[in-house]
This record gives structure tokens, sequence and C-alpha cells, in this order.
């Protein structure tokens, strides 16, 4: 079976953020279970793109609206990723550096669409299925079935996975000639309230979605910025499937990028080795427990909390628990976080970025990741944690509520919270000095978490399976 999987970011290509990390992982595990699995995704001047080597495979012409554009297929030469990589390059459009923001951003994705259409149809790169991810490769589904342009293509299966339903991609009527010859009856396929939305139309005219957990999946008819009800409606065809983690990159038996390599037979001795090297560059005590946030700071991942809720864990267990910040986001809370490092230097610290290396180190050298995100469809960084046996402190949404099990249940390993506030962040650590003041407790809770699999190789069973659904119907 051969699939194709379209997607704005792919790791290490571009990554903004979890997106980047699935495209990256997923087709690579397919590839190992057979399947002939590729990835197609925009050309970004990046550092990967100018440090490996490409050749042209296809090149053509097209239309956006009335403007012809010409466009590039390459494909990375070696296959050093596992899968086939191919990027489409659109002088003027899809040569830039990042991946967003762009004042013409519904131009680039509308143009990346055709023109991958436009390749395997007049290139007769058939696949058997093509599996879309997010609202940037949404109006695939609708062109292939929609537009007579490409009725040689309209028998391939599509399916949608949802990484993130808040953002659809919408835009204003007057751009549907951007679009190509369509069977102007099915309009209504393309609308939401107005708009044309892309996200939308996926989930109307693929076969089946995917969203990144089951909870997720459940979430989305209820909170899904303005499409809850078309989610309630097109529940039968979706499916929830937790994301899983490329085990050989987020390895800490091989990890190069943290201070000393353990497993769990080493595992008390490598934690604290790497607790010991990431408190040394941020000026913290290795004796207290260290507690640690990575990821974006914005208000859905709860961030605008954390300064007015570090600030009461230190004031109430003063000299007692240390802090670490990884991230980058709205200046407010970046400023509000600095602003108390300078105050407690001794208790936290900030980093403002992101910076891949020290990423790995944290998950090594921390004793608990906090995740008090008020949506997380699946989320990568407590499976990270997870993986480096340390305890995910998470609220209870989406991903979150399905891969984390709190302590004091039956088998658990985690810490649970239900509200994303500042009196359930203080609580849960508190809990989190109890349990580090209880090592035999920690180290139990640290080997269940290492022995758990939340690979690639258990998540891609359920894609192919889902794959292998469609047959009978194709």
């Amino acid at each position: 079976m051969k699939v194709y999987h379209l997607s704005a970011e792919c790791y290490p290509v571009a990554k903004v953020g979890g997106l980047a990390d699935v495209v990256g992982a997923l087709p690579k595990y397919q590839n190992q279970m057979g399947l002939e699995a590729a990835v197609v995704m925009p050309f970004y001047e990046r550092k990967f793109v100018q440090e490996n080597e490409w050749e042209m495979v296809f090149d053509a012409s097209s239309l956006l609206g009335m403007h012809r554009f010409y466009f590039e297929v390459l494909k990375e030469k070696t296959g050093k990723l596992g899968f086939e990589l191919y990027l489409i390059k659109i002088p003027g459009l899809l040569d830039r550096e990042n991946v967003y923001s762009y004042p013409d951003e519904t131009e680039q994705f509308i143009a990346f669409q055709i023109a991958f259409l436009d390749w395997i149809n007049w290139s007769h790169q058939t696949p058997d299925l093509i599996h879309c991810h997010d609202h940037h490769t949404g109006l695939v589904p609708f062109m292939l079935y929609y537009s007579r342009l490409y009725h040689r293509l309209s028998e391939i299966p599509t399916i949608l996975t949802i990484h993130n339903g808040q953002y659809h991609g919408a835009f204003n009527w007057s751009k549907l000639s951007l679009l190509p010859e369509i069977d102007m009856t099915k309009t209504g396929l393309l609308d939401w309230n107005g708009a044309i939305n892309p996200l939308a139309s996926a989930v109307k005219c693929c076969w089946r979605y995917t969203t990144v957990s089951p909870t997720y999946l459940e979430e989305l008819t209820y909170r899904s910025n303005g499409l809850e009800y078309l989610f309630y409606m097109e529940r039968a065809k979706g499916t929830g499937i937790i994301n899983g983690i490329d085990t050989d990159i987020w390895n800490p038996k091989t990890d190069a990028m943290i201070a000393a390599n353990y497993s769990v037979r080493q595992l008390a001795t490598g934690k604290q080795k790497n607790k010991e090297a990431l408190c040394e560059k941020f000026g913290l005590d290795t004796d207290k427990p260290l507690i640690s946030f990575i990821g974006r700071l914005v208000g859905e991942k709860g961030a605008d909390l954390l300064p007015h809720a570090i600030r009461q864990v230190i004031k109430g267990y003063p000299d007692a628990v240390n802090f670490i910040i990884l991230g980058a986001g709205e200046i407010r809370v970046q400023d509000e976080l600095k602003a108390l490092a300078t105050a407690h230097p001794k208790q936290c610290s900030v980093f403002i970025g992101y910076d891949e290396p020290l990423a790995h180190q944290v998950y090594a050298g921390s004793d608990f990741l906090l995740m008090p995100s008020r949506v997380e469809p699946c989320g990568l960084n407590q499976l990270y944690a997870l993986r480096y046996g340390t305890v995910p402190m998470v609220r209870v949404t989406g991903g979150l509520k399905d891969t984390v099990i709190d302590y004091g249940d039956d088998g658990g390993y985690g810490i649970r919270f239900i509200q994303a506030s500042v009196p359930d962040i203080v609580h849960a650590c508190g809990r989190a000095v109890e349990v580090y003041a209880n090592q035999p407790l920690m180290q139990l809770l640290r080997k269940r978490m290492m022995a758990l699999d939340f690979s690639w190789a258990r998540s891609t069973k359920e894609y192919v399976n889902l794959y292998e659904s469609l047959k009978p119907v194709i």
C-alpha cells in the first residue's frame, strides 16, 4: 500500500509544534511494517534543506485563480529519514524560511495542495491512500472528489488527522476563484458559518478522520472553535489514536544530547547525573525536587498560570522545591517569568526560546514535568517524560487524560489535577514534594513509567488497521 502524508511540518525539516514530530515518525514506522509511506510538504529555506541533497523529480505550471505559477517537486536523495521525502517548491510562495504567519498564507497552502494533486495526476504517481494532516491540507479531499481535473484520482481514499481542531484555516468566499474548476453544486461542502473552512471541508469529504487521542475525539464535539456540531454529526467517521514517540530519538540509553545515558537498571544513578548537570547549568540545588515546564508560553498550555502558581509554591515551600521553564510565547508571560526568576534565582530558572538538546537534558534531569494545559489534543511532552523516568504532572484533558494515571490509583505513575487553575497547580506541586520525599515510592514510579510502551510501533498498528479497513470499499 502506497501512502502519501501531506503536512505543513515534518521533523527535522521544519518544526513548529507536535505536528512535525508525528509526521516525522509515523511514516518511518509504517515503512517498517511493510507499507510504502512518503511525506509531501512545502519547501522551506531551512537548515535541513540547505545541508542535504535533492533531485527534481517533476516540474510544471498550474493556475491559482488567474495567476499561473511554476512549481518543482524535489526528492531527498538518501532516504535518511526512513521514508521518501518530497518538497514542493513554488517561487514567490513556497521558497521562504518560516512555516506560518505570512499575509498570503491562504494562497501558499492552496497552491501547495493544487501542485500536489497536479503532480500525482500528471506523473501517474498514484497512491493507494492520501493521509492529510490538519487544515493546511484540508482542501485536498474536496478537490480530489469534486474537481473534474482530478477525475482520474477520485477513487483514492483520503484520511484526515486532526492534530489541533482550534485552527481551521478559514477564508472569505471571495477567494473561491483560487481553487481549480469545481462542481459548483457541491460548494456547501466547503462552507462553514459563511466562510470557506478547509478543516470543516476535510471532515465532510474525507473517508475517515482521526484525532490524536480518544478523549480529544469526544472533546471536539463540545470544544472545537465553532465546529462542535459538525464533529457531533460526523462522529461515526472518527477514530481516536494516541500519538507515539520515536523511541530511536527519545531513548535515555542512547541519547547523545544528555549528560549521562541510562536504562532502568541504572535509573537512580543516571537520573542523578543528569540532574546534577542540569542544576549546575542553571545554578540550582540538586537536593531539591526539580519541576520543569517545556512548551509554548501561551494560554492554551496554561503558561499564563505559571508565574502566580510558582510564586505561591515557593512561598508555601520556601527553599524546598526548584523550577525550570523552557519555552517562548506571549511577551507578558515571558516577562513575568523572567521577573520571578530574578526574584528567586535559587529556586526558579527561565530559558526563553527553544533548544532541542536542552529539552532532552531537561527531560532526563528533572524529577517532574508540569503540563497545566487548557487544551492538549494528545501531548508528546508527557510521553517523553515517561520515557526518561520523569513524573508527569498533568491536567486531565485530551491525550493527557488518556496517557497518565495518577499514582494514587492502581498501577499509577503520574500526578493528575482537574482544573487549569492556580490552586490546582499549587496542590499538584505539593503532592510532588511529598512524593519526592518518599524515595522508595519515587523509584517505583520511575520504573513503572520506563516500562510503558508509547512507541510508534504500537500506534502504527492502529493506523494500518484503519487503512486496511478501507480496502473492501476501494
